[in-house]
C-alpha cells in the first residue's frame, strides 16, 4: 500500500514517520516544493528504520508528482499559515489555490485515491477540494475531528487522572475554536459516563480547554503543533488502508444529515478502504446543537457564512 503526503513540513513529516514506524504502508512519498526538503526528511526517517524496526520505503521528491503514482491515500498538508493582518478570506483565497493545484496534480497519477485534507481552514479546504475535483464525496475527508477528539480525550484523562486509552469521547462540528462541540455528555471512562464522575463545572473546563487546544499550543510553542496533528492523520490513514471501519469524527460533505446540506463539517463517520462509508447519527440534544457556555455558535444549524466562503473562493 502506498501513501503520498504533500507538504514535508512538521505535520507532514511527523505523519510520514508515524505511518512508517507503525508499518501501515509499504511506501510513503513525501513531496514538497522546496528543493531538497522532502528528500532530506525522507532520508532522515529512513535512517531510523534499523533502530526502530520497520521496512517502509520513504521517498522524498521536489514537486515530481509522477513519483506519487498509484497512491491509495493522498494527504494534503500544503498551505500558508495565517499571518498578522491577514483576513480569513485572504487566507482562504491563497490556500484554496494551493490545495486545488495539488489535488489536480495528484489525481493525474492516482485517480482512484482517497484524499485526506489537513490544510487550514480545514472544513473550507475539504469542501473546495471536493467541488474542484469532482470526486465522489466519500473520497474526500477533512482530518480535524480526529485531532480535536484526541485533544479532548487528553484533557479528560488529565482531569480524571486516568489512562487516556481508557477514555472514549469525540468532538464534532467545525475545526475551529468557536465552532467545535466537545461531546461531554457522551464521553465515557471504560463504559462509565464521565458526567457521573466529574462535576458539570469541571466538564465545562475540559470542553473549553479542548476548544482552544490548538491556540494553547501555538502560544506555548510559538508555532502550530505537529506531533498530535501528524499522529491523528496517520490514525485516519490507517483506518482507510486497512479497512478498519473505525468511527472517527471527520469533516465530510453532508447531504441532509444533521439537517445540513452542501457543507463540509465534522461528524462521526465510519472510515474504511473506500474513504468515509457512513455518517453516524448521534441524536444531539438542543444544547449540543446550538450553545456552549460562554460561547454562542451554530455549528450544525447555521453554517451559512462558511458556505458563502466556500462558494466565493471555489476556483
Amino acid at each position: 500500500m502506498k501513501v503520498t503526503i504533500v507538504g514535508a513540513g512538521n505535520v507532514g513529516a511527523t505523519c510520514a514517520d508515524a505511518i512508517a514506524f507503525q508499518g501501515m504502508a509499504s511506501e510513503v512519498v513525501l513531496l514538497d516544493i522546496k528543493e531538497g526538503f522532502a528528500e532530506g526528511k525522507a532520508l532522515d526517517i529512513m535512517q531510523t528504520a534499523t533502530t526502530l524496526g520497520f521496512n517502509t520505503k520513504i521517498v522524498g521528491t521536489t514537486s515530481d508528482y509522477a513519483k506519487t503514482a498509484n497512491s491509495d491515500v493522498v494527504v494534503i498538508t500544503s498551505g500558508v499559515p495565517r499571518k498578522p493582518g491577514m483576513t480569513r478570506e485572504e487566507l482562504i483565497g491563497i490556500n484554496a489555490g494551493i490545495v486545488k493545484s495539488v489535488a489536480d496534480q495528484v489525481l493525474v497519477h492516482s485517480p482512484n485515491t482517497v484524499i485526506v485534507v489537513v490544510s487550514n481552514p480545514m472544513d473550507t479546504m475539504t469542501y473546495l477540494t471536493l467541488k474542484a475535483t469532482g470526486l465522489p464525496k466519500n473520497k474526500v475527508i477533512g482530518m480535524g475531528g480526529a485531532l480535536d477528539s484526541s485533544r479532548f480525550k487528553t484533557y479528560l484523562s488529565l482531569a480524571l487522572e486516568k489512562p487516556a486509552n481508557d477514555i472514549h469521547g469525540m468532538v464534532i462540528g467545525g475545526h475551529g475554536d468557536t465552532t467545535m462541540i466537545p461531546l461531554t455528555r457522551l464521553a465515557t471512562y471504560n463504559g462509565i459516563p464521565i458526567s457521573t464522575i466529574l462535576s458539570a463545572e469541571k466538564l465545562e473546563e475540559v470542553a473549553a480547554a479542548t476548544m482552544v487546544g490548538g491556540a494553547t499550543l501555538t502560544k506555548l510553542l510559538g508555532t502550530s503543533a505537529w506531533y498530535a496533528p501528524g499522529a491523528s492523520v496517520a490514525y485516519l490513514v490507517n483506518s482507510i488502508l486497512h479497512d478498519q471501519k473505525r468511527i472517527i469524527p471527520c469533516s465530510v460533505m453532508l447531504d441532509g444529515e444533521y439537517n445540513q446540506s452542501d457543507v463540509c463539517i465534522g461528524v462521526p463517520t465510519i472510515i474504511g478502504k473506500n474513504g468515509w462509508e457512513k455518517i453516524m447519527d448521534l441524536n444531539l440534544n438542543d444544547k449540543e446543537c446550538v450553545y456552549h457556555p460562554n460561547i454562542v455558535f451554530y455549528p450544525l444549524l447555521n453554517y451559512e457564512y462558511q458556505i458563502q466562503l466556500h462558494k466565493k473562493f471555489l476556483i
